[in-house]
This record gives structure tokens, sequence and C-alpha cells, in this order.
């Protein structure tokens, strides 16, 4: 049977994010279409009109009216990089770092992203998924209606394959949107630690060629980075992504710096983390679609003092977007509105140009513009809703939750 339609009114702030497909940059990140009093009527899915509550096509229909009084609703957030397929916390590289280590000294003495493979792989399939649906319905409350999902902490054929098919399990279960991706460049594994190039092999011969044909994955990334993979061995399993029809993103600049002018030929609908860039870095992205997506949680969760030069992106016309980087290690937050919060207190950037970077922007880092991120007739209806009555308060408040309903693909949750 189809569904009733569902008709939002009295909208105190209606964020649309309204305008092009491309992904924005510079002053437009501040413009988010606001519309006071604000209504939506959502229809099979999708946004079938937007305007507000006093306009004619808001009176007499047969719907089932919410009424969002002193609320505020935009888009949902678009979390573009997360890391759910874990099965256990960190809890020793926690305290290990409060007592002052560093991420690699963790690394090193055997903890670190090297730590959760063992729980992966003795994990079953079953019980990764029910980890990984519990984030899922934990990131909706918070007002997140599409993810991206990477493997990574298996680093094995089989395991990243049970990684990437418990994502698939896990987003038949949920009613927002879930893009795989493998990350079995995630770091080197243990077995091969002295043997380093021939992991590369395993990964651009072995794992990836099968997830393609598996259609188990949208993406491939890899950690670029020391302690990781170089700029080479990169370039080698990225290559071997594109050579199976699979589209390409990078972890890059966390630690130290790497050029990102090296993978120009991916073209990469993203580049994550960013903390360490040059002023050729910033001008390479500047003339270029790929976005800029930043991960302040992991910064904050690291305890470091420098973040990513969100301010300076924004004002050289990079387009940036903000993702929570969720995962056991440096990042266990599911709140996108905590990282809004972030962005604005840690790196300058103001809650507007927050806002457009964790919806339509975010949806640009996931190709995913045609139907997420705005506001508009024929759009998805993905749609936080906030029990504030001004956008700005939706990253003042930090530390609580103020997401007062989600809507996902029409339906409230």
């Amino acid at each position: 049977m189809r569904e009733r339609a569902i008709l939002l009114t009295h909208c105190s702030q209606l964020l649309t994010l309204r305008g092009n497909l491309a992904p924005r940059r510079g002053g437009a990140m501040r413009e988010l279409g606001i519309i006071e009093d604000g209504a939506v009527l959502i229809d099979n899915g999708k946004i079938a009109a937007v305007g507000s509550t006093d306009e004619p096509w808001v009176r007499g229909k047969d719907v089932d009216e919410i009424d969002c009084r002193d609320k505020v609703a935009l888009p949902g957030f678009v979390d573009s990089h997360t890391h759910p397929v874990f099965a256990a916390p960190r809890l020793i590289d926690f305290e290990k770092r409060i007592a002052g280590a560093s991420y690699e000294e963790i690394a090193e003495a055997g903890g670190g992203i090297r730590s959760s493979i063992r729980g992966v792989r003795e994990a079953s399939m079953e019980q990764l998924a029910a980890q990984i649906s519990a984030s899922l319905n934990e990131m909706s409350a918070h007002g997140t209606t599409a993810v991206e999902a990477k493997s990574g902490y298996g680093l094995s054929l089989d395991s990243e394959i049970k990684s990437l098919e418990a994502i698939s399990c896990a987003a038949r279960h949920w009613c927002g949107t879930v893009v795989p991706t493998l990350l079995g460049a995630h770091v080197v594994p243990p077995a091969y630690r002295d043997n380093p190039e021939e992991y590369v092999r395993i990964v651009s011969e072995e794992i990836i060629p099968v997830t393609a044909q598996q259609k188990l994955a949208e993406y491939v990334d890899v950690f670029c980075e020391r302690g990781a993979f170089s700029p080479e061995q990169s370039l080698c399993i990225l290559r071997a992504a594109v050579a199976h029809g699979l589209k390409t993103r990078i972890h890059i600049g966390q630690l130290t710096h790497t050029a990102l002018e090296l993978f120009a030929e991916f073209r990469c609908a993203s580049v994550d983390h960013l903390d360490h860039l040059s002023d050729a870095d910033v001008s390479w992205l500047a003339k270029n679609d790929t976005v800029a997506t930043l991960l302040p949680a992991a910064n904050y969760f690291l305890g470091l003092q420098n973040f990513a030069p969100g301010r300076k992106l924004i004002d050289r016309g990079v387009a940036v977007a903000l993702a929570t980087d969720y995962n056991p290690g440096t990042s266990p937050t599911t709140s996108m509105p905590f990282v809004l919060s972030v962005a604005c207190t840690q790196m300058k950037m103001s809650p507007a140009e927050a806002i457009t970077a964790a919806t339509i922007n975010g949806a640009c880092a996931l190709n995913l513009q045609q139907s997420k991120g705005r506001l508009e007739v024929g759009k998805d209806a993905d749609i936080a809703i906030f029990d504030v009555q001004d956008y700005r308060e939706i990253p003042y408040w930090f530390g609580v939750n103020r997401c007062w309903k989600t809507i996902i693909a029409g339906q409230a949750i």
C-alpha cells in the first residue's frame, strides 16, 4: 500500500541548501537557502513541494502533518567517511594516548589499526552486521541519513570480503543510504610487515578483483601515510581499483605531507584528513572537483593541537566536506552535530559553512548530489529536524543530541 504523504509545517527555519549540483565553495558555503515558517510536502519517499507554511498547496491535503514549530529542518547529514566494521573499542590505546604515547608509538607497540584485526577475523559476518546496524541507528538518531562505510580491519581476502558483506547486510536493514568502500589498504598486516610489497600485490590482484566481481564496494580507499602505504604503493592499489571499474578516494596528509597532485590521474571523489597541506595542494584542490573531507573529531580525540586548515581551504575556494571518521581507535563518535561544533571552534568554519560541508558537500564526496544534500522537489526526503529555533544552535549545543526527528526516504524515525 502507498504510504500517506507527510507534511512538515511551521519550521522556524527550513534550510533548503537549494542550488546547483556542484560542490559549494567560498561564499556559496554560507548560502543555506533559509525559508522561515517553512513547509515540506513528502510523498512516496520524495520531496513533492517546498515553501512557506502560508502557501496554498499546504492547505486541505490528506496527509500526516508534523508541526515543526520552534524547530529547524535541514537535509539529513551525509557522513562521507566512517569505519563501522569493528568488534570492540580500543581502550588500551585510549589509556596509552592519555599517558602520552603518540599515534605511531601505539602502532609500533602492536596497538592501533592492527589491534582490531583479531576481533574482525574471529567475528562472524552476522556479528559484524549487528554491530554496524547499531551504529547506523545511532547515526540516524543524530540526524544522519547517508553514510560511507569502509572495511579495513580484516586485512585479508576472507576478512575484507566478510566485512563488506556485513556492510551490505546492515545496509539492507537500514532505511538510509550506505555507500560501501573497500579499505583493504588500511595498514600492512603483521604477517607482511617484512614484505609489504606482497600485501600490496594481494590487495591489487586478489582483494580488489573479488570485491569488484561480487559488487561489494563502490570505492577503493588507501591510507597513504608513513607507517601505512607509500605513494608508490598507493598508486599501484588505486590503479588496480580503476582497472576493475571501482571509484577511488584517499586517506592522505593525516600525519605527514604527501603531494596531492601525485594522484591527479584518478580524479578522486574525495581526499580525506588533510592535516598536512602545502600551498600547492590547496591551489590544486581549488582547481579540481575533488572534495576535501575534513575529520576534526579525530584530531579532538587524539588530543592534537593542530587541525586541518578548514578556514584557509574555504577562503581559497576549495570544496570542503565534514565527516565523523567514526572508528574504534581515533574517532569513536557517530555524532555529526559534534563534528560541526569542533569544525566551528577549532577550524574556524562558520555554522553555515559547517552545515553545507555536512550536507550537500558530503553528498558530492560520495557522488550522491543528484538525490541527497538539498531539500528540493524530486530529491530524496532525507530530513533532520532539530529542537532549536536557529540553525547556529546545532553546533552551539555540543555534547548533547538536539535532533528531534529524522526522516529517511519519507519515513519518520
